[in-house]
């Protein structure tokens, strides 16, 4: 059914939760007015606007306002999807019968008892709808909701994500064909859909009005199939012949509906095709997956500037060692990408667990939906990389280092050697990796580090933080204050003198 809301992005505009939790006040007053079949719907797609948005968003950012205000409009959203069911439900009835048809008859009258049990019902819960905290809430996730700018690689991901689960919705619902395949397939097609429309603003601007059509084609199919379910259990359904014909109405709309969809939705030129294309690919999806692991890691870390630098310093020790070919570890380019997200995601403990931060954060990791591109394994090893990245030394006694193989344990303890020593390096006051170098002999690797004092503190330190990446290395690290860049001074050219004749010249 067609909602009376404008569809967004039609006209370019970006319309993310703020406008749509904003609105979902301004829906709520028009229901306690008047709960109409309009009014119920209007508020229903709100609601159901701002409960995606945060459903995506808690994906990458744990904050605990995420789930309480997909809690505060449950009960709200649920009650109203009950009496827009039964209002759609009679609008199909009265679409596919005579006006004497007994079955018609006999299911409207129920539903529209049905309808003033729910209305009183949606009613109450309005009026006692939190407006104070659904504000205050508002606030909190305006800002929060910034860690994902809109139109950028992080949200391109979230949408990837969406969209390839809804694409093994589909080759489900084509190989089962049953009602509740197709209903999980409505779902996804929505999330995706709700997605875009808040993270790609304009992409929503292209494919608003084809989303919009796949959702209505497939939400339909689910309102026959309901009613499909009512009639079947309708006493007044008494006769085959009623049966039958019910059925065969009911079955050639949604035979109508499937085929459409498909043709939308089959061979090339399809949908999926055209979205997929558009979404990243190749090394962009790389790209797009780091952008939505970083996201993370500002949500969560509380010093996001101290986690830069030893991001940035540990990236510069790890391609230093691969230059000089320390370990086959750093010439990996699976390994340079967890480096890169250990780095930068060391810092969420913090957020976490205060008492515990490293294991908080590898269990917060783990369990973190895989950003495309990623493997589990892949996941698993950087998990862990952060894990040990401060705190006791990883030991085979430790069940998770323990049960990695060989390779997966020398990778940890590579990885997180060094962001080890890039923390270290922060503390002995390095404030930058540029002029960073490394040099190795057979008998030792060498670190020369621009800003590094040369004191008994500081060495003491630095023999702490080296130390698992020495053992790594099996060789002694040596770290020694860079020495001061030789500077090049130009001269100015000669002032260029006439051309002076001989006899002048003698």
């Amino acid at each position: 059914m067609a909602t009376s809301i404008p569809a967004p992005g039609s006209r370019g505009e970006h319309r993310g939760l703020a406008y749509w939790m904003e609105r979902t006040l301004k829906e709520l007053e028009k229901v306690r007015a008047s709960p109409d079949p309009d009014a119920v719907h209007d508020l229903r797609v709100a609601i159901r606007r701002c409960r995606s948005v945060g459903a995506v968003m808690s994906e990458v950012d744990p904050d605990s306002s995420w789930r309480t205000m997909r809690k505060l409009a449950r009960k709200l959203f649920r009650q109203l999807g009950a009496l827009r069911d039964t209002q759609v439900l009679q609008e199909w009835i009265e679409h596919l019968s005579e006006p004497h048809d007994p079955v018609r008859l006999s299911l409207l009258d129920s539903l529209k008892k049905q309808e003033a049990e729910l209305r009183e019902a949606s009613l109450a819960l309005a009026a006692k709808f939190d407006e104070k905290a659904w504000r205050k809430l508002e606030r909190r996730l305006q800002r929060r909701s910034r860690t994902v700018p809109p139109d950028r690689l992080a949200a391109e991901c979230l949408a990837l994500e969406r969209l390839e689960a809804a694409r093994e919705l589909h080759a489900h619902a084509l190989r089962v064909d049953k009602p509740e395949a197709w209903h999980a397939l409505r779902i996804g097609v929505k999330r995706f859909r709700y997605t875009v429309e808040a993270l790609l603003p304009a992409r929503y601007a292209e494919w608003g009005d084809d989303l919009k059509h796949i959702q209505d084609l497939l939400g339909e199919v689910h309102d026959l199939d309901v009613l499909s379910t009512v009639v079947k259990e309708s006493p007044a359904a008494s006769t085959e012949e009623l049966r039958a014909r019910w059925a065969g109405r009911v079955a050639n709309e949604r035979q109508r509906r499937i085929e459409r969809y498909l043709e939308l939705t089959s061979g090339k030129g399809s949908f999926w095709q055209t979205w997929r294309q558009a979404l990243p690919q190749g090394r962009r999806l790389d790209s797009a997956a780091m952008a939505r692991l970083r996201v993370t890691a500002r949500a969560l870390d509380e010093n996001p500037s101290r986690t830069s630098l030893i991001s940035r310093l540990s990236l510069q020790l790890f391609e230093g060692l691969a230059r000089v070919h320390a370990a086959p570890e750093f010439q990996s380019r699976e390994n340079r990408k967890l480096m890169r997200a250990a780095a930068r995601l060391h810092g969420i403990g913090s957020g976490l667990d205060a008492e515990s931060p490293e294991k908080a954060a590898r269990k917060f990791l783990r369990e973190l939906t895989l950003p495309p591109g990623w493997t589990k394994e892949e996941m698993e090893l950087m998990a862990t990389v952060v894990r040990y990245q401060r705190g006791p030394a990883p030991r085979e006694k430790h069940k998770f280092f323990a049960r990695l193989p060989e390779a997966g344990q020398k990778t940890v303890s590579a990885l997180a050697g060094i962001v080890r020593l890039a923390r270290t390096l922060r503390k002995c006051n390095v404030d930058s990796p540029i002029g960073l170098r490394i040099e190795q002999s057979p008998d030792a690797v060498t670190v020369y580090v621009p800003g590094l004092s040369d004191s008994e503190q500081v060495a003491s330190r630095l023999a702490s933080g080296k130390y698992l990446l020495e053992t790594f290395l099996a060789k002694p690290l040596i770290l020694r204050p860079a020495p001061p860049a030789l500077r090049v001074v130009e001269l100015p050219a000669p002032e260029t003198l006439p051309p002076q004749s001989a006899a002048a010249s003698d």
